[in-house]
């Protein structure tokens, strides 16, 4: 086969993007230029490698099969790009960050903090539910992963840099927030406000009332820490959320942390990548930085 390598760009940018124009703008050819050369990319592998079903772009097997190898192969360049930079003393290139929704709260200072040590650097920081995150984790599809409860079922290149405690909030008004040590056996006749089923909040919760045979009276489901936070807050019920999604504090935005027994849950924030992948010198450098920052 004779494929170019600015080709297989083209290909994992219309694997990522879905669109052959979205495609063509990311490499910065015409569509007509980028609708050839993916044609010219079929012909050579002498197979289809993807579908238009209608008008939206689907991989066969051997597309996507093709595109885990020009990922890895534009990953593999990208590395010894970097290698490169880090022994002339630069630091330029792209690093690829996906986080679990509730690190938003702290991991964009963080990143911040970096730029501004490697201000040439770019940074394309995916911020999805824990499931959202998981997959890409096992596609390899970025540098690093930031997650509570990583997958069990991977080889991986696991480190803790931060606790990430697990508290009950209820509204500010409720009677709950005046007391001390308040038995779990309280909340049986409280309605629970929780995170959706997979995310590591939701996790670690159901972790501990499975240990403590307490089974909480689930009123709803939701896809994030703002939407549980402003369910409490109307009177909805009690919920389960990140100290890290009230910034820390105690009480915020009509909601306040209750002192229930067993709360704060023990958790902690993991930085992960598969076992096997050699880390670039930028995403190294930025694990390191991680580490360092809040130690």
């Amino acid at each position: 086969m004779n494929i170019t390598f600015r080709q297989l760009r083209l290909f994992l940018a219309l694997a990522d993007t879905g669109s052959v124009s979205a495609a063509a703008k990311a490499m910065h050819v015409t569509q007509p230029t980028a609708s050839m050369q993916l044609k010219e990319v079929a012909q050579s592998v002498g197979l289809p490698l993807y579908e238009v079903v209608g008008k939206k772009i689907y991989l066969t097997d051997v597309g996507k099969e093709l595109a885990t190898t020009a990922r890895a192969v534009a990953q593999a360049w990208d590395g010894f790009a970097q290698n490169v930079d880090a022994i002339k003393g630069l630091s330029r290139g792209k690093l690829r960050v996906a986080v679990v929704s509730t690190a938003k709260y702290f991991m964009p200072r963080l990143i911040g903090s970096f730029c501004t040590r490697h201000p040439e650097i770019d940074v394309s920081l995916q911020i999805l539910n824990r499931d959202g995150v998981v997959q890409r984790l096992r596609e390899n599809l970025d540098d690093l992963y930031i997650m509570s409860m990583p997958p069990v079922d991977m080889d991986l290149g696991d480190e803790v840099f931060m606790p990430n405690p697990i508290v009950v909030i209820a509204s500010t008004t409720d009677p709950l927030t005046k007391r001390k040590q308040v038995p779990l056996q309280a909340l049986a006749e409280r309605r629970f406000i929780l995170r959706e089923k997979g995310s590591g909040t939701r996790m670690a919760g159901d972790q501990f009332f499975r240990k403590q045979k307490f089974r909480p009276d689930v009123r709803l489901e939701l896809g994030s820490n703002e939407a549980v936070k402003e369910s409490v807050a109307g009177g909805l019920g009690v919920g389960l959320v990140s100290r890290h999604a009230l910034h820390g504090l105690q009480k915020e935005h009509g909601v306040r942390v209750i002192d229930i027994e067993g709360f704060p849950l023990t958790s902690a924030w993991h930085i992960v990548h598969p076992a096997s992948k050699k880390l670039s010198p930028l995403a190294l450098a930025f694990k390191q930085h991680v580490l360092k920052e809040v130690s």
